[in-house]
């Protein structure tokens, strides 16, 4: 059984009780999230960017990036999971952005899975013994077959917990950066900037690390009009934030920046493609992001699932 490497030195205090209004401007937010990573490049040995395609995971490698770039440090690779129900959109901008900003980009997945439709129901029986005790020692699941959706919390733990396990075991990550944010959900309030996952009965030994904490979803699309698009799309104009895909700078497409093509058509939390969908008509930073719940266009959003979720080793 694998423990946890002692060369690691981090203050797994740092942020408790701490909100985003105790960074209340985004010099502040980008102050303590590139104060984060620095830690976290000279600390871990072989760390790994958690990448979804989102517009928080987007903030996290930007900021990786640039801390990494001014620091001298190596970038660390970006991994994806795959569900296998991800928007066609999605994988290429995870492909074409890890390419773009020069990262490896490693797929991380559940092969027990692939070729199996949404809503098909699999015999417990016929799934690798493996998998069976997941299901029943982790989850205490007792019925007879499973419905394949990543939207469940088996399916989820499955297809996302138990793949990136994997991937950090076969990898030897030790430190893993994640987009989460303290405002998102009562499961990460109380969330600090280095969160220990060492208990070896669960999961492979490693941290989590998180730059964003102290980001809100205003202060996300703030990051990125202001400064992830710019630095990442030539001659793109400072200052300028289109309400929409028409209002792009003359020669400058949608899929020439650093932001999902679908948060231009109304979408502000992305998921499966079964258990997403926009929540407005108009691109995600347009809409009232402070008055509306962000992922009210997304299944699975219980906290006790989320909480569950974590408590297994999921983002």
């Amino acid at each position: 059984m694998s423990t946890f490497p002692e060369y690691v030195t981090v203050d797994y205090e740092s942020g408790a009780s701490e909100t985003a209004a105790d960074y209340p401007s985004l010099e502040s937010k980008f102050g303590v999230a590139a104060e984060t990573v620095r830690t976290a490049l000279d600390q871990y040995r072989n760390p790994a960017v958690m990448f979804t395609g989102g517009k928080d995971s987007t903030v996290v490698a930007y900021v990786v990036r640039e801390v990494a770039l001014e620091g001298g440090f190596d970038l660390p690779p970006l991994v994806f999971l795959d569900h296998y129900r991800h928007f066609e959109e999605t994988i290429a901008f995870a492909e074409r952005w890890a390419d773009e900003w020069g990262f490896e980009l490693v797929v991380a997945r559940n092969e027990t899975f692939a070729g199996f439709e949404p809503g098909s129901e699999i015999a417990v029986a016929d799934l690798p013994e493996h998998t069976q005790r997941e299901l029943r020692d982790v989850l205490e699941y007792d019925a007879d077959t499973f419905v394949f959706s990543p939207d469940t919390l088996a399916g989820n733990h499955l297809l996302k917990t138990v793949a990136l396990n994997e991937t950090i075991t076969d990898r030897g990550f030790d430190g893993v950066f994640s987009g989460i944010r303290w405002d998102e959900q009562d499961a990460r309030a109380t969330e600090t900037f280095f969160s220990p996952r060492h208990d070896a009965e669960k999961y492979p030994p490693h941290d989590r690390v998180h730059p964003i904490l102290a980001f809100d979803e205003r202060a996300v699309w703030d990051a990125i009009w202001r400064y992830v698009v710019p630095d990442s799309a030539p001659d793109y104009p400072e200052g300028h934030v289109p309400v929409d895909a028409e209002d792009l700078p003359e020669d400058v497409a949608v899929e020439d920046l650093p932001v999902h093509p679908l948060y231009f058509d109304g979408y502000r939390s992305l998921g499966t493609k079964e258990g997403s969908a926009a929540s407005d008509d108009r691109a995600a930073w347009t809409q009232d992001v402070e008055g509306t719940t962000e992922r009210e266009g997304r299944a699975q959003d219980k906290e006790d699932i989320m909480a569950r979720l974590r408590d297994l080793g999921y983002m």
